[in-house]
């Protein structure tokens, strides 16, 4: 199978689908793998490494899509890179449909068979191709909300840890989940005030047992979520419902009372957002202020430590990647039912009920597919 690596395009997107140890890989299971010149240059991945490794070059993405049996990517595909998918050709990147109707739209269209990163569950449960980006984002959350709670970013001029005589600044971080926990764990070691809130009291307990007194778990309710929003300095929403649109836990209103020159921290935008002032941003333009409140929602949070990201993304892909080229989709999806949960469009039909659902299209099983 002829493996395809275009150059990412979404706004100060410098992620790369394949490193040259990926396509090292997919060479040593005999596909040749086509990747765009300049495709890993801006994280020092040149085209010379992805030679060495046994690539071949294409002036532009134009020949990789037409040219490629699988198109391996990070980020969804942006509308012109859409159009140039056609029937039966494989898309292997996170897409996010379920709060995007027009990527949607073109997929269906375009009959490409459409796997998505962000649904492919694994053995042991969870999410282990978003995972890895998960843990960044978590990371960057609460360093983005560090510096936005700055005078100078708009934010109301707070040091997150504090000094001595000084209280340090309250984070909340709704969600305990993989961002959640990294956000956490950022957030203590700067020595802020943190609250946790979750629907999982188990995971809260486990919370509580590795942090002990540095934290406060709170069970979610609306009524603790409204709570603890409005006393706080930071709040990072981290809440998943895989494939599907995030819940709306923090409403305008909670958002009109908080703290003027508070910061909000929206790692949930890829499936909407989790908070119901959000709408996505990018590293260009990253915030806007709703009611004197600072927005950070930057839909690929990740991209901007490009370099890290690229390799933990890649070491959870690669597998799945080699699965697809080596036995082509059906196969694949027929021997691996966690990759078969990965599938969200094909053929022109929907197949990952959550997105069938929030988009209101039918809903088509992915077995019947795979006869």
């Amino acid at each position: 199978m002829l493996v395809g690596l275009p150059k990412e395009i979404k706004n100060n997107e410098y992620r790369v689908g394949l490193t040259p140890a990926s396509v090292r890989e997919l060479a040593a299971h005999g596909h040749p793998v086509l990747v765009q010149r300049g495709a890993g240059a801006d994280i020092g991945l040149s085209d010379a490494h992805y030679e060495a490794a046994g690539a071949t070059l294409a002036l532009d993405a134009v020949t990789v899509f037409a040219q490629a049996d699988m198109i391996v990517k990070v980020k969804e595909p942006q509308p012109q890179e859409c159009a140039m998918l056609r029937p039966g050709q494989i898309l292997y990147a996170y897409l996010h449909l379920a709060p995007d109707p027009r990527q949607t739209a073109a997929l269906i269209k375009s009959g490409a068979v459409c796997m998505a990163y962000e649904t492919i569950t694994g053995p042991g449960g969870g999410l282990p191709l978003l995972a890895p980006m998960s843990e960044v984002a978590g990371r960057m959350a609460v360093q983005a909300g560090a510096a936005h709670l700055e005078k100078s970013k708009g934010g109301m001029g707070v040091l997150l840890g504090g000094v001595p005589g000084v209280a340090a600044a309250q984070v909340v971080i709704i969600g305990a989940g993989v961002v959640g926990t990294h956000a956490l764990q950022i957030a203590v070691g700067m020595g802020a005030r943190v609250t946790v809130l979750d629907k999982n009291v188990d995971r809260l307990r486990q919370l509580d047992l590795v942090f002990g007194n540095r934290v406060t778990t709170v069970y979610a309710s609306a009524h603790s979520v409204e709570e603890a929003v409005l006393e706080a300095d930071l709040v990072i929403g981290a809440v998943l419902i895989p494939g599907a649109a995030a819940p709306k836990l923090v409403t305008r209103s909670m958002i009109s009372c908080m703290k003027k020159g508070a910061v909000v921290v929206d790692v949930a935008i890829d499936q909407g957002g989790c908070f119901e002032t959000s709408h996505a941003t990018t590293h260009a333009e990253p915030t806007f202020m709703v009611d004197g409140v600072v927005h950070y929602c930057v839909a690929n949070m990740p991209g901007a430590v490009a370099r890290t990201a690229t390799f933990a993304l890649n070491n959870a892909t690669i597998a799945h990647a080699v699965a697809l080229a080596d036995k082509d989709w059906k196969q694949a999806l027929k021997d691996d039912p966690h990759l078969k949960n990965g599938l969200n469009v094909a053929g022109g039909h929907v197949t990952y009920e959550a997105v069938a659902q929030a988009l209101g299209y039918p809903y088509v099983n992915a077995d019947s597919l795979l006869a």
